[in-house]
């Protein structure tokens, strides 16, 4: 079973913490916003996964458990 991170892109106002706490598998847009690099999450990075998505302050990222193969990237904005 593996993990996967998920940005709901109408939730997130652009704080950028998860960026500075999962720099593995977030990073920022120009306007300061979350992209994915991955939305795999494997167990080495499993904690701090779970610490950017505790840190969120608009509830905009989560993660989820997941029996399928996930993708190596993700559309975060429209």
């Amino acid at each position: 079973m593996s993990r996967r991170l998920h940005i709901d892109p109408i939730a997130c106002t652009g704080h950028g913490l998860c960026a500075d706490l999962l720099p593995e598998a977030v990073e920022l847009d120009e306007w300061g916003y979350p992209m994915l690099r991955t939305d795999a999450i494997g167990p080495g990075l499993l904690r701090h996964a779970r610490r950017a998505v505790n840190a969120c302050p608009t509830l905009a990222l989560r993660l989820s458990k997941t029996t399928d193969q996930p993708s190596s990237a993700a559309q975060v904005r429209g």
